[in-house]
């Protein structure tokens, strides 16, 4: 079973993000960092991300978007900044689908939530250091079968799962 982990809007996190990526290195095949890191894109806590650029985040290496596959998913990963998310996921959702992703990885709202729109699944991964809506400081893990049934496991910063975020759909 593929997994991927998804976190976000770490704004200057340095210990955790190593804390986090110790934790996970050996169980996921990739790490995806969605932007507002404040980091410098070769910084240490940042290697090893698949990484964009946030609003907040000014070394001109980082790319707005990226669009890659992991086994039989294609994913679409952006801050979402420049896709208006706090507004609507209408433009990431037709972005992706320009793109022929599946799988949408953002933040920027910093509200951690992973829903199914059209065929398309959208993963917001929280913050681990300013969430908005939830107290947990989160990010996410997703994980899929080979019959498309899809899981995205949330947990908070010291590697505990919060249970009622998570979210299990299948893509057709």
């Amino acid at each position: 079973m593929p997994k991927v982990l998804v976190t976000s809007d770490s704004h200057g996190l340095t210990e955790e993000l190593e804390m986090i990526k110790a934790r996970h290195k050996d169980e996921v095949e990739i790490m995806i960092h969605c932007g507002d890191s404040e980091l410098d894109f070769d910084e240490g806590p940042m290697n090893d991300f698949m990484k964009v650029s946030g609003n907040c985040d000014f070394d001109s290496r980082y790319p707005d978007e990226l669009d890659f596959s992991v086994g039989d998913l294609k994913f679409f990963v952006t801050h979402g900044h420049l896709h208006q998310v706090k507004t609507s996921l209408m433009p990431v959702s037709y972005r992706a689908e320009e793109l022929g992703a599946t799988i949408i990885c953002h933040g920027h709202s910093h509200i951690a939530v992973a829903q199914k729109v059209k065929n398309q699944v959208i993963i917001n991964p929280g913050s681990i250091r300013l969430p908005r809506v939830r107290k947990e400081k989160t990010y996410a893990i997703l994980s899929w079968e080979s019959n498309n049934q899809i899981t995205v496991d949330f947990y908070d910063v010291d590697g505990h799962a919060v249970k009622d975020l998570a979210f299990q759909t299948t893509l057709e």
